[in-house]
């Protein structure tokens, strides 16, 4: 019916979208004819021809931003506002160039495709291609096998290594890439089947958006794929003139990875970028930055990085400057096993009521439901439960009871919770401790508040109104405060350490390796090394495991993989399974969605779901349909959510002697074989989801007679984009194949958001054990089961990313206030606003109380002046004008003290520049306030040029930059602290969010006013030390990098129960079908040695030549 509507109005949105773009794909296809008869060299000139276009369409605009530039330099250093409005200018000016370039590529495109695709249709007819030799072949052929220099010709191969492997071009643009191209140059997604080539896709708009010069970045999940896609593409790009790296192949902080970046066409996984971006925040000079303008971005597997990873912040901490609480989670670990084991026993002896009294036919609410509701409150993943609520009928009448409790705003389900020690909500990954639990943890001779929150309200109101002095109430308080922080901390430990015994199994969502505690992503299915469960629980963890608690660090760096990629000008990606989540792209990122068709029809059968009450039954059935599709030769892959599911399918696989192979996280080293073997006549893959993304199973000889290859579900997965990536294996490119998903009633998904009406029209049905139900209304019920999931999972995103929007607004804050002081062009009004901030901060404190002793000594500590404002001018005159008049004297003051400094050092300077000749770059100078101590580091030649200034610059610079990098450290812990103990606020029935808005802003505030305050105190008070005046203590002084070992990166994981991630297992060996594999060598890049003749045809030995930098 919507499919009837939607075609009487022009089809849906993606179909008009693909229709409006059909005229470019004509264009290209056109200028693609035309382009066969051009030479080699003609079709490489295009590249050029395409600059030149592109340089003049922004003629005008250029000169007009240069024209602006100069003007402000030009202007007196005084005139500060006149520079800064210049610099608007400027930027605004930016903004406008930036469209217009995107008016000029839209022009180009259909030439610019055309021009990819005629090199592509080269290299897939031709061994090699000959044309005149560059710069550029000349460097690339001394380190790449596949361009070789005769003379003065280049000869290119179609053969050439990635990913470790040989590979031979063998594709040209279909007409459907063509559409994927324009629709990722547009800036949205592109939603693309499995086997369509998403990868050759994007070689279209990174070719056309490199031209432009400012940077393209091709983003990855993983950094195979990084390295794969650069390796496996580059070439044709660099055929044409442009230069591609990966910046996961160089150390961070480097040269290399600096040199990567200027490259036209950029590969990396998503946190090297991210992470680049913090560390470019936290270094010291601009020449150790390594990344240029965030221009455009396209993300492979858009919906992973942008959805799933786009909650997890990246972090680069260091070692914390005060004492942890580490201890703690092993000081109450006995206390918590105690209360589980009792919690245990009680929930045991709950369901033996509910089972004795449900069987007499008493399932009243308030009688066998209400056990049965406890032994589900208490621990809803024992087993024994699971495995009673699948009988028949059972699962209704829980059901039936949670509605009786949950009605009038759950008024009846403190009575539930009385006899239990603590209450799960497995929903929302969730554990409470209740009054009897408290009483069981609480040590006899403690203070039975032990674990109780004080009423901080009432509390302070008592003591207020106590016959206590002032003195004595203050020290209560404080003593109140310490106590409920003390406290607050307790019962978050206490709770974390719940959740790691009660919804966290080892070896089911977590693993322990290496006397580590490691998270296995449940997307893929891949360990996560370095990422961590945020507050507290990764700890918690580690004490429940018995490993080493990890110390506590301290956050330097910080952002979201949702806040860095909405930085770019241009943001666009590609994916298989993006329509689900299409109104999240659309909130969060202003990117559209629009399904590109497939080049052949799926003809892909995808069969509806096969229902079982119980586990046992349902992997009794994948066996059998296994057992069948292998006698008639159909490949199988069973797709797992967990590797404890496939090691026991893998077990009763092996009992009917039927081989198969295995694809989890410890067989990750071997995952291409295995994928390359799935698609074999009767071959049987039991696969985690690992094998949802960047994998590509071909169908070997005469399985697409026998119906192509099967993919078969063993769960449904609680997020529709993985079973659609699973779906997705099958039927590539026109292929034949099958998909079905076997379900039961004790599923995760099942139990926790489904099964309940399923439950109940089974038993209605009279349903036996073993037998299955199958049908279409059944698998709309999952799938709205598990639009549920996404929908409650997209809400915990969203609040997770609200909190961060808060830190991103004061990220950019100090990040534009960090790259002022580091580039200095526009540090000069920074001060000037600090300066005044400080002046009128200090009229308004000391007029409101009238103290004009305390406002003249603090004009001393701030400004080091004695001020002309008399007692009668702070009492009557107005606050603007008296800041005005006290920031007139602050600044005059502090400029004649500049001069002076200058006078001083001058002839000094002057004089080492004449003893020591002009190979001294820098010199060091010392200064302080007579509290801290800065080396100022000045180049010479500037400041021979400036006549002194450029060293109060370089003062100025310093100083700024360290005081906001120590502040903004500083701020961060305590952004981290307020983030926790707001959580509490919830028990007062207030918003946590709400409260942290509010004290994040005044906290930000503070700290603002203080950096202030501090960078103008040091300048004001700042001097050479008298002893130190002299050549030998103003001397020649080498940039030092930032020191970032004792720093390091992570990604923190926001724990979800439930979803199965993976853990790793000594069982399952590989099975190879097709025998012995013959070892490969480790291949290392090509270089030749240092005295044999350079690849690149000069006649210079290669250390004379590209060999000088190694």
């Amino acid at each position: 019916m919507i499919g009837a509507i939607s075609k009487l109005f022009g089809g849906n949105k993606s179909e008009k979208d693909v229709k409006k773009i059909l005229p470019q794909v004509e264009k290209v296809n056109q200028f693609f004819a035309q382009y066969k008869s051009l030479s080699n060299d003609e079709l490489r000139n295009k590249t050029s021809e395409f600059k030149q276009r592109i340089a003049k369409h922004l003629e005008a605009i250029n000169n007009e931003i240069a024209g602006k530039q100069k003007a402000a330099e030009e202007l007196p250093i005084g005139d500060i506002n006149g520079r800064d409005n210049f610099y608007k200018e400027v930027d605004e000016l930016k903004k406008e160039k930036d469209k217009q370039l995107e008016v000029i590529l839209l022009e180009l495109l259909p030439e610019a495709f055309a021009t990819v695709k005629e090199t592509s249709r080269r290299f897939s007819e031709n061994a090699t291609l000959e044309c005149t030799a560059t710069e550029l072949d000349r460097t690339l052929s001394v380190k790449k096998d596949n361009v070789i220099i005769q003379g003065d010709k280049a000869i290119y191969k179609n053969t050439w290594t990635a990913a470790g492997g040989q590979v031979t071009w063998n594709m040209v643009h279909y007409d459907v890439q063509l559409i994927g191209g324009a629709v990722l140059h547009s800036g949205k997604i592109a939603e693309m089947a499995t086997g369509e080539g998403k990868t050759l896709v994007s070689t279209l708009p990174a070719y056309l958006n490199a031209l432009s010069g400012e940077g393209v970045h091709i983003v990855t999940v993983n950094d195979y794929l990084a390295k794969r896609d650069s390796e496996w593409n580059g070439p044709i790009f660099e055929f044409l003139g442009l230069r591609v790296d990966c910046i996961d192949k160089h150390e961070p902080n480097g040269d290399a990875r600096r040199h990567a970046y200027n490259a036209d066409i950029v590969y990396g996984t998503n946190n090297e970028f991210g992470f680049d971006y913090l560390r470019d925040n936290m270094v010291h000079t601009p020449q150790e930055m390594v990344q240029r303008k965030h221009h455009f971005a396209m993300v492979d597997e858009v919906d992973s990085v942008l959805i799933d990873d786009a909650r997890t912040p990246l972090i680069i901490s260091g070692p914390v400057g005060h004492s942890d609480n580490t201890q703690q989670f092993f000081d109450l670990k006995p206390r918590i096993e105690k209360l589980v084991e009792a919690q245990r026993k009680a929930v045991n002896q709950f369901l033996i009521e509910a089972k004795k009294k449900i069987t007499e036919g008493n399932d009243d609410p308030k009688d066998g439901g209400l056990a049965l509701m406890r032994a589900h409150r208490g621990l809803p993943k024992n087993s024994a439960l699971i495995k009673f609520l699948s009988e028949s009928g059972n699962r209704v009448k829980l059901q039936k009871s949670e509605n009786y409790y949950l009605a009038d705003q759950q008024k009846e389900m403190p009575k539930v919770d009385a006899e239990l020690f603590f209450y799960i909500d497995e929903k929302n990954n969730q554990v409470d401790l209740t009054d009897q639990g408290i009483q069981l943890i609480t040590k006899a001779g403690e203070d039975p508040e032990f674990f109780i929150l004080p009423d901080i309200a009432t509390k302070l109101a008592e003591i207020e109104k106590g016959s206590l002095s002032h003195e004595e109430k203050l020290h209560s308080k404080e003593a109140l405060l310490n106590d409920y922080a003390l406290k607050a901390d307790r019962i978050h430990t206490v709770q974390q350490l719940l959740k790691a015994y009660t919804l966290f199994d080892k070896d089911v969502e977590y693993v322990v390796m290496e006397g580590a505690v490691k998270i296995v992503d449940e997307q893929t299915g891949r360990i996560l090394d370095g990422r961590r469960y945020s507050d507290g629980l990764h700890q918690a963890i580690e004490a429940k495991e018995n490993v080493k608690i990890e110390a506590s660090t301290q956050t330097y760096a910080t952002v979201t993989l949702q806040n860095y990629f909405r930085m770019y000008h241009k943001l666009a990606g590609m994916t298989g399974t993006a329509e689900t989540e299409a109104a999240e792209f659309w909130s969060i990122y202003k990117l559209d969605v629009v399904t590109i068709p497939t080049n052949v029809k799926v003809i892909r059968k995808d069969e509806q779901d096969f229902v079982y009450k119980t586990k046992r039954e349902k992997y009794k059935a994948v066996i059998d349909e296994v057992e069948r599709l292998r006698s008639i030769g159909r490949p199988s892959l069973v797709g797992t959510t967990s590797v404890e599911v496939s090691e026991l399918l893998a077990r009763m696989l092996k009992q009917k002697n039927i081989p198969h192979n295995v694809l989890n996280a410890k067989q990750h080293a071997r995952e291409a074989q295995v994928v390359a073997e799935a698609g074999l006549p009767g071959a049987v893959t039991i696969a985690t989801n690992m094998a949802g993304r960047g994998t590509d199973i071909k169908l070997g000889p005469g399985v697409k007679e026998a119906g192509g290859l099967a993919i078969i579900g063993t769960e449904r997965h609680e997020s529709r984009r993985v079973d659609r990536q699973l779906r997705g294996r099958a039927g590539r490119q026109g292929d034949p194949g099958s998909s079905s998903f076997f379900v039961s009633l004790e599923d995760d998904l099942m139990r926790m958001f489904g099964s309940e009406r399923i439950a109940g029209l089974m038993d209605r049905m009279g349903y036996k054990e073993g037998e299955v139900i199958q049908h279409s209304m059944i698998t709309k019920s999952i799938e709205r089961a598990q639009k549920k999931v996404e929908e409650n999972n997209f809400g915990i995103r969203k609040r997770l990313l609200e909190y961060d929007d808060v830190m991103n607004k004061q990220r950019n804050v100090v990040y534009k206030k960090r790259n002022h002081a580091l580039f200095g062009e526009r540090l000069a009004l920074d001060l000037d606003n600090a300066f005044y901030s400080v002046a009128n901060g200090l009229i308004n404190s000391f007029k409101e109380i009238n103290d004009h002793e305390g406002f003249k000594l603090a004009a001393i500590v701030n400004f080091g002046i004695d001020t002309s404002i008399t007692a009668a001018d702070l009492d009557k005159d107005d606050v603007n004008v008296l800041s005005e008049r006290l920031y007139n004297e602050a600044v005059t003051e502090y400029r004649r003290k500049t001069d002076a400094v200058v006078q001083q050092t001058l002839p000094i300077i002057k004089n080492i520049r004449k003893e020591q000749g002009n190979h001294i770059e820098n010199v060091a100078v010392p200064f302080t306030d007579g509290k801290k101590q800065i080396q100022a580091l000045a180049n010479l030649d500037k400041y021979l040029a400036s006549e002194g200034r450029e060293l109060n610059d370089a003062l100025e610079r310093n100083i700024t930059l360290a005081l906001i990098d120590d502040a903004w450290k500083e701020h961060l812990r305590a952004m981290d602290d307020l983030r926790h103990s707001v959580q509490t606020a919830g028990y007062e029935q207030k918003d946590p969010l709400v409260i942290y808005k509010i004290e994040a802003f005044n906290a930000f505030k503070q700290m603002d006013d203080q950096v202030n305050k501090d960078i103008v105190s040091f300048l004001c008070h700042a001097q050479i030390p008298m002893e130190q005046t002299n050549a030998g203590q103003i001397r020649e002084g080498r940039e030092s990098r930032t020191d970032m070992s004792k720093m390091r990166q992570r990604k923190e994981e926001f724990a979800t129960a439930g979803g199965g991630p993976e853990h790793l297992s000594a069982e399952n060996e590989y099975i190879d079908p097709s025998g012995p594999v013959k070892q490969e060598p480790i291949r290392v890049e090509k270089a030749p040695g240092r005295n044999d003749l350079c690849p690149c045809g000069s006649g210079k030995k290669y250390k004379h030549c590209h060999g000088k930098e190694v």
